[in-house]
C-alpha cells in the first residue's frame, strides 16, 4: 500500500511540475516573440506555475536584500551606556554564506519541495510542525557560526554544555566541539532521535537540572516558545555552575511569544514584560528582565535567525539578538 501512494504521489509531482514547466514555456516563447513584459509581471495559469513565479520574485528580492543589515544596530539608540560597549559586531562569514548557499541548493529541488508539502499536509493532523520537519530532515536553523561564536564566548570554561530545546542539532553541532560533554533537550520525538544519533545525551525535559551543574547552557529561541518562560530562567540559573556559570541567550525581536504544543490558545502560562516599537527598544526592555531573572550582560550582538527555504523562497530569516549572561 505505501508503496502504490509513493507511485501515485510520484505521478501526480511529475504531471504537475511537466504542466508548470510548459506553462513556462509558453510565457518564455511570448517573451522571445517581443511581448513587453518581464517574468516579475507574468500572472502564470496554474497554482504550481504561480508559485515559480512569485519564488522567483522573492528570490531575486532576498539577493538584493543589503545582508549587512542583519547584523546593524542603532547603538545610539542603546539606553545603558555600558551595554553598548559590550555589542560585539558581526558579518556575514563563509561558514554563514555557505549555509544560504545549501539552502538555496535544497529548495531548488520542485520535486523534493513539493513532496515535502504534500506530505506535511497530511502529517499535520497528527504531528507538530516541528516534529514535521524532525521526519523530512527539513526546516534547518542556523543562528551563528563557529567563528562567530568563538567572538561572543572566547574564554569558554569548557566542560558541559547543555543546548535546550535543541532541534535537530545543527546549532548544537556549532558549540559542540567546544566542550567536553554535551547535553541537549527536545520536547518533539523525531527531533530527540536525530539529536541521538548526532551523539548528544539527551536528557528529559522536565529533568534536565538534575544532570547539573552546567558550565554553559543555551537557550536558544526557546524564551517566546515555552510556556513558562520565567521559571525556565530560575531553573536555568540553579543549574549553572557557580562562578564561572554562563547562559546563552538568543531571542526573536520582535517578541512574539507563541507555544506550539499543549496550549490551546499557543499563549504561554507565564508573561515576560518585552514591548516597545523599534528593535533597539524591545532589547532595552529585553536586558530588564533578563536582569530581573539575576543575570548580568557580558556581551551581546545581532544577528539573522536563518532558515532553510522551500517552494517559495530560498531562505528565510527573523532578527535575533544573542546574549552572553553570567548568574549575579
Amino acid at each position: 500500500m505505501r508503496a502504490e501512494f509513493c507511485m501515485s504521489a510520484g505521478t501526480a509531482l511529475i504531471l504537475l511540475l511537466a504542466s508548470a514547466l510548459l506553462d513556462f514555456r509558453s510565457k518564455s516563447k511570448r517573451m522571445e516573440e517581443g511581448s513587453s513584459f518581464s517574468y516579475l509581471t507574468m500572472r502564470p495559469r496554474g497554482a504550481l506555475a504561480r508559485t515559480l513565479y512569485e519564488r522567483m520574485a522573492n528570490d531575486k528580492a532576498v539577493e538584493e536584500f543589503d545582508k549587512k543589515k542583519w547584523y546593524m544596530c542603532n547603538l545610539d539608540a542603546i539606553q545603558d551606556e555600558k551595554l553598548r560597549q559590550m555589542f560585539v559586531q558581526l558579518e556575514l562569514d563563509k561558514e554563514t554564506e555557505q549555509f544560504l548557499e545549501d539552502s538555496t541548493k535544497k529548495s531548488e529541488n520542485i520535486i523534493l519541495q513539493m513532496w515535502h508539502t504534500m506530505v506535511s499536509a497530511v502529517l499535520q493532523w497528527f504531528l507538530t510542525r516541528t516534529s514535521i520537519n524532525g521526519l523530512l530532515s527539513r526546516g534547518s536553523m542556523f543562528i551563528f557560526s563557529k567563528s562567530h561564536f568563538r567572538r561572543l564566548l572566547p574564554r569558554v570554561p569548557g566542560g558541559t554544555l547543555l543546548d535546550l530545546g535543541a532541534g535537530d542539532g545543527m546549532i548544537t553541532d556549532v558549540m559542540a566541539p567546544t566542550f567536553s560533554q554535551v547535553f541537549a533537550t527536545e520536547m518533539s520525538p523525531t527531533m530527540r532521535h536525530s539529536l541521538a544519533q548526532r551523539g548528544y545525551k539527551v536528557l528529559d525535559v522536565e529533568n534536565w537540572s538534575e544532570s547539573g551543574p552546567f558550565d554553559v547552557v543555551s537557550c536558544l529561541n526557546l524564551l517566546d516558545r515555552c510556556s513558562k518562560p520565567w521559571s525556565l530562567l530560575t531553573e536555568i540559573r540553579k543549574s549553572l555552575a557557580p562562578d564561572t556559570g554562563r547562559l546563552i541567550v538568543a531571542l526573536v525581536l520582535p517578541f512574539q511569544p507563541y507555544v506550539e504544543a499543549n496550549s490551546p490558545d499557543h499563549s504561554p502560562e507565564e508573561s515576560l514584560n518585552i514591548n516597545g516599537e523599534r528593535i533597539e527598544d524591545q532589547i532595552n526592555s529585553t536586558v530588564l528582565v533578563l536582569q530581573s531573572a539575576g543575570f548580568e550582560i557580558e556581551r551581546w550582538t545581532r544577528l539573522p535567525y536563518l532558515c532553510e527555504g522551500d517552494l517559495g523562497q530560498s531562505y528565510y530569516w527573523l532578527d535575533d539578538v544573542v546574549f552572553v549572561l553570567k548568574p549575579v
